[in-house]
């Protein structure tokens, strides 16, 4: 009788030893997730048991016995960080524990396009919902200071381009790296610059390449725009670049120019001021910064709008008088 209770019994033991075995290669490779857009947010105090809870409340095929187990034997418990995960399709358990563990939190984006001016940016900014924002009510030159430079405007420093950053990062932080980039860019193509050029600092090359990403999208159009502010500095002729004076009328700018604006001294209106205006006006991209700094040498001292993006380039008045007739007076 003992010898047949001890044979139920290993029978027993070997039968629930099998299906233990067998449970626990499922929980190890049986993919948990089984479709896209699964996001959970581990959050600073959250336990192994509440992030356990808030996947299974996301109906993943979560046991909470073996997800715990599996993460003592790799002993993770407590090495598991905070962010915001995607899950993606097929990962088991184990994936899920090396996901949290790697701190490969999602990544969200956002793009600055060149030419936007700094007001511009920060409303994108503060439009974004994935952001922490701390700059709320706060001035330019309080920004500028948080950000360690008290002498410059903020118009401009920070450099356009697509930037990644993590749910939650702060608004400063994202300001911070579009200026340190911003910094990199501009004494990088500073000191690979074309000899002769009548600019005194990176900041004046900045300024001018501020204005040549506001005059012209067309990329191949670029040095040669710059070609011509260089040649009119260096005649000290004035500028009598359009952006500018709509930088300068600021809110009162609501689509065209008049003539009494193009008389009004203002610090941006170069029909007034003779040489550079005394900031940039808007964030100029690594292409206008480098046109500004190896400017193409034609000899031309005017252009007009075509009216499709080009413009029309003359080395005289008389030749660009013409072209104003033909393209912006429609006199031929």
């Amino acid at each position: 009788m003992i010898k047949r209770l001890l044979l139920v019994f290993v029978l027993l033991a070997v039968i629930i030893g099998g299906w233990l075995w067998s449970a626990y290669q499922s929980a190890l490779h049986e993919p948990v997730v089984k479709e896209s857009g699964h996001l959970i947010e581990i959050v600073k105090g959250d336990s192994f048991r509440k992030i356990t809870a808030k996947l299974q409340a996301q109906r993943l095929d979560i046991d909470s016995f073996w997800f715990k187990l599996i993460a003592y034997q790799n002993k993770v418990t407590d090495k598991l960080k905070t962010g915001e995960y995607a899950l993606t399709p097929g990962m088991t358990m184990p994936d899920l524990l090396a996901l949290f563990v790697s701190g490969k939190v999602k990544q969200y984006s956002i793009t600055f396009p060149e030419g936007i001016t700094f007001k511009q940016l920060v409303q994108m900014i503060a439009a974004n919902p994935n952001l922490r924002h701390t700059l709320e009510n706060s001035d330019d030159q309080a920004i500028m200071t948080r950000l360690g430079d008290k002498q410059k405007h903020p118009e401009g420093m920070f450099f356009p381009e697509t930037y990644f950053f993590a749910k939650h990062s702060s608004d400063l932080d994202l300001l911070r790296r579009a200026y340190a980039r911003m910094q990199r860019v501009l004494q990088q193509e500073w000191q690979n610059r074309q000899e002769g050029l009548p600019l005194q600092s990176p900041y004046q090359a900045l300024i001018l390449a501020s204005i040549v990403e506001k005059e012209t999208a067309v990329a191949e159009e670029r040095a040669q725009i710059a070609g011509v502010f260089i040649r009119r500095l260096q005649k000290g002729m004035l500028l009598q670049t359009d952006p500018t004076v709509i930088y300068g009328m600021g809110e009162r700018y609501q689509g065209n120019i008049r003539y009494r604006d193009l008389k009004e001294s203002t610090p941006y209106n170069t029909y007034v001021i003779k040489g550079l205006p005394p900031t940039p006006i808007a964030m100029p991209g690594q292409d206008a910064i480098h046109a500004v700094l190896h400017p193409i040498e034609d000899g031309s001292l005017y252009f007009v709008a075509r009216g499709d993006g080009s413009h029309v380039f003359s080395e005289s008045l008389r030749e660009h008088n013409r072209a104003v007739n033909k393209y912006q007076k429609k006199r031929r």
